[in-house]
């Protein structure tokens, strides 16, 4: 059963004379994996997140939840293993917005087909009892069938094997409101502007909601900094102003995709080459009635909130996508170019050069102030992560001791049996709540079709959905990540924020503008 959450409503229950158990900042996937765990466990529980949910890395994914090939042959087994579990729990948990999904890797070489399949059946062999389908040696013929865009020129054969594909950003704001559900309060556009300290200890925090104008101060007796590429920003408030800057943990690196028409790669089928002339991983998959390209591993030293690509990341990426499409992507075929900061930890005492020998482990530190810091990782282990923070925080007597593992089958919000995400967007994405998105006003009115299928993918009623029940507050919240537009063909995202804003203010009473949509619109379709 959906329920609606004014905006007014939680504001009131941010100003609560009370202290919470559990105060996080950052509304990522590990955030927002925290407020829920927490939530499910009987914790009082806020989360604060500076813009919208998910708006940073995590809604910047390959879109796959996957233990990690490339990490199996890095020969970080624990990770895999562990990915490969909680891939299970994302595909079990929120089976309208996870799928299944078959990847082939072809063989250019005679070797590549026996080395990649018994390297494969390892991972087949750690998932165990939870994998998603056995790998498979693939004729020439077979390779050419399962991908009809694959380069025929010199091809060997190939291996196929299956893996896990989500909708990242649809994913977070699903937990978002299951934690809702379950007695947490979660609040986007509120940024938490400084730390409580108390005696050296950390008692709460300082919050600003960037609609109304609104700063407060909360208390809460363990406060988690999630805040994901910016948790360096957030330790430094933990001091005094004579100290100097703490030294900082992470070495981000980041991530470009290219979004393609389907005719690129037709069919369901992904492929990946594990191995590109730089040793890169290059993938080609079909995600919502599009096809995407890449992705980049490049370190990157400053943190815009809206980072551009560099030119030779493009450049790699279609100079790659040609040596194994039939038919080569130009960089007129783009529809939508975004670019994602993944929140690497620094090597003690290493080079952070080298982004692709730096481990996806994930860290947790708790300072003598008791501020609990939670980074690095990949998407796929968000909840085992969730659930590492809170042990160590209780370990450390910052949290009664309250038992795990709540969250490992929680159905989220409309969980039920979905489509392949390759197909084009539509209300299937919306799981049993299609049934109530049908009742609102504006069901039959599409405002962009899928230019393929002509099937309705976002509706008027999709955009009230979000203002009701989904949170959403701006026109990017909608267009970016309630509905994927903008990462799907950001020129026509563009051309959807007027029509999208009018909805917006006629459901929250209020003018809302499009203009900055429009230049982010803009930015997306600009190719270095």
């Amino acid at each position: 059963m959906s329920t609606a959450h004014p905006r007014a409503a939680l504001l009131e229950r941010l100003q609560e004379n009370r202290e919470w158990d559990l105060a996080v900042i950052g509304g990522g996937c590990v955030g927002m994996g925290v407020a829920l765990d927490a939530a499910v466990r009987g914790f009082s529980v806020l989360l604060v997140e500076s813009h919208d949910f998910s708006e940073g890395t995590s809604s910047r994914a390959t879109k796959l939840a996957h233990g990690g090939v490339r990490y199996l042959a890095q020969g970080d087994i624990g990770l895999v293993r562990e990915a490969l579990h909680e891939r299970a729990a994302i595909l079990a948990n929120a089976p309208h917005v996870a799928q299944r999904l078959p990847f082939v890797m072809p063989g250019y070489h005679w070797w590549e087909r026996g080395f990649y399949g018994a390297g494969l059946k390892m991972y087949d062999a750690l998932a165990g009892s939870q994998g998603l389908g056995a790998t498979e040696w693939l004729s020439s013929a077979r390779t050419r069938e399962l991908l009809p865009g694959v380069n025929p020129e010199g091809l060997w054969g190939g291996v196929r094997y299956w893996d896990g594909q989500f909708d990242d950003a649809r994913l977070v704001v699903l937990m978002a409101r299951t934690a809702l559900e379950r007695g947490a309060l979660v609040l986007n556009h509120c940024a938490a502007t400084g730390l409580v300290r108390e005696r050296g200890q950390v008692r709460g925090l300082h919050v600003h909601d960037r609609e109304t104008g609104l700063s407060t101060t909360v208390r809460a007796h363990c406060v988690i900094n999630a805040a994901g590429v910016w948790v360096d920003a957030v330790r430094d408030m933990d001091r005094e102003p004579e100290q100097p800057g703490r030294a900082p943990m992470l070495a981000p690196s980041q991530g470009v995709h290219l979004v393609v028409d389907r005719s690129f790669m037709p069919g369901d089928h992904a492929l990946l080459v594990p191995k590109t002339a730089d040793g890169r991983v290059l993938f080609a998959v079909p995600w919502l009635g599009k096809t995407i390209l890449g992705t980049t591993d490049t370190p990157r030293h400053d943190l815009a909130r809206e980072p551009a690509p560099f030119t030779e990341e493009v450049k790699f990426i279609l100079g790659e996508s040609a040596r194994y499409l039939a038919k080569a992507p130009q960089r007129s075929d783009v529809r939508s170019i975004w670019v994602g900061l993944r929140p690497l930890v620094k090597p003690a005492g290493d080079d952070a050069g080298n982004t692709k020998a730096i481990s996806r482990e994930h860290t947790v530190l708790i300072d003598r102030s008791g501020l609990v810091t939670v980074t690095g990782g990949k998407w796929t282990t968000y909840r085992s992560m969730a659930e590492d923070v809170l042990a160590r925080a209780m370990a450390r007597g910052l949290l009664p001791r309250r038992p795990g593992g709540v969250t490992t089958r929680l159905p989220l919000m409309g969980a039920a049996p979905g489509r392949p995400m390759s197909d084009p967007p539509g209300e299937h994405l919306y799981g049993s709540e299609a049934t109530l998105l049908r009742t609102l006003p504006g069901a039959t009115n599409w405002l962009w079709r899928d230019p393929e299928t002509g099937q309705g993918a976002l509706s008027e009623a999709m955009v009230r959905f979000a203002a009701r029940c989904e949170l959403a507050r701006t026109v990017g919240d909608v267009l970016a990540r309630r509905c994927r537009l903008l990462f799907l063909d950001a020129a026509e995202a563009g051309r959807q924020a007027d029509a999208v804003a009018a909805i917006l203010a006629d459901e929250l009473g209020r003018p809302v503008e499009s203009d900055s949509f429009k230049a982010l619109a803009a930015q997306y379709t600009n190719l270095p």
